[in-house]
């Protein structure tokens, strides 16, 4: 897959995966699962774009004696998540009419 369009589609996820609460590193990783592979390695620099982008904000709290950053959409966020879900439905009809 182009990366380009990749790195939309990991964007797409992961708004997505938090767009239904509050969520952590691992835990998206988790709810994404059997949808798209993504590592923490690739993970990461993701959230950190979109929190500098002002789609995600975020806390840290303490865990079991660990601090752990939370991310939270913003109606930014929200705005972005349904921009490229439209954009995917698009290429997703592109693809139907081309390869019936």
């Amino acid at each position: 897959m182009d990366s380009q369009l990749k790195k939309g589609v990991l964007d797409v996820c992961v708004l997505y995966a938090i767009s239904k609460g509050e969520s952590y590193g691992y835990k998206i990783i988790s709810d994404l699962q059997g949808i798209i592979e993504i590592s923490e390695s690739t993970l990461y620099p993701i959230l950190k774009r979109l929190e500098l982008g002002g789609f995600l904000v975020t806390r840290t709290a303490e865990y079991s004696g660990r601090l752990r950053k939370y991310y939270k959409i913003t109606p930014s966020g929200l705005n972005k998540l349904a921009s490229g879900r439209n954009d995917l439905l698009e290429i997703n009809w592109i693809y139907k009419k081309l390869f019936k």
